[in-house]
């Protein structure tokens, strides 16, 4: 003879007393709904039942995206501290080459890239003395490059920053780090009126480093801020 299970009278009492603790496991509550549908047997069709699958699984996805916008919210705002981290270096400097020499160093450090290069267009000699002191960091070429530079391989209007993956970067920009160089990102600088543009480049050996998809702003801000401070030396 079967002898139907009950359920102890303590466990019962704390149930009854406290049934949100059943309600707010999932768990519990599928092996509930599960043995409310064996108990109709197989030829019942438990809407209520499908409707909680169907709530299940929207809730999970719900999870899912909320986790994903956290991550987002902190990944943006690390890149956030970053950049503004970079800038506070970058104003350090009381001497216009440690400035830019700086670039080179701590502040890449700062931002997590490999490479940090400053691109002037000039009519002034590669060979010039100001120029050899500072070719780990700078480099010039000829006026209307930067502009080719950037746009290159791109249709629509000039954006202030670019960011793309590449084989290898150019050697006349990257020098004996070419090779190394898979992902890079361009940032077009103005200045000023009567003064030749110029562009910051920032390359990683990680091709993930940046790509068309990622978002601009913060690299656009480190960029407006670089060309005042480059506006008074130049001054």
């Amino acid at each position: 003879m079967s002898k139907s299970l009950k359920i102890e009278d303590d466990l019962r009492a704390r149930i009854i007393d406290q049934p949100d603790v059943i309600l707010n496991d999932k768990d519990l509550m599928r092996a509930l709904v599960t043995a409310n549908e064996r108990s109709m047997g197989g030829n019942v069709v438990d809407l209520r039942g499908i409707a909680m699958e169907r709530l299940e699984a929207r809730l999970d996805r719900l999870e899912d995206t909320h986790r994903s916008v956290i991550a987002a919210a902190y990944e943006n705002l690390a890149g956030m501290n970053q950049v503004h981290r970079a800038v506070l270096r970058m104003l350090d400097p009381m001497d216009f080459e440690v400035f830019l020499r700086d670039l080179g160093g701590e502040v890449a450090e700062i931002l997590g890239v490999d490479f940090v290069h400053l691109v002037l267009e000039t009519k002034q000699d590669e060979e010039a003395p100001a120029v050899r002191r500072l070719g780990d960091v700078l480099r010039v070429v000829e006026p209307g490059f930067v502009q080719g530079y950037v746009d290159r391989d791109r249709a629509g209007p000039a954006r202030q920053v670019v960011l793309r993956q590449l084989g290898n970067g150019p050697a006349h920009v990257y020098g004996d780090n070419a090779e190394w160089v898979k992902s890079e990102a361009c940032l077009r600088l103005d200045f000023g009126p009567g003064r030749l543009p110029g562009m910051l480049v920032l390359g990683s050996e990680d091709p993930h480093m940046f790509s068309p998809q990622q978002g601009t702003d913060l690299l656009g801000f480190f960029a407006g801020v670089f060309e005042r401070a480059m506006r008074r030396w130049l001054s």
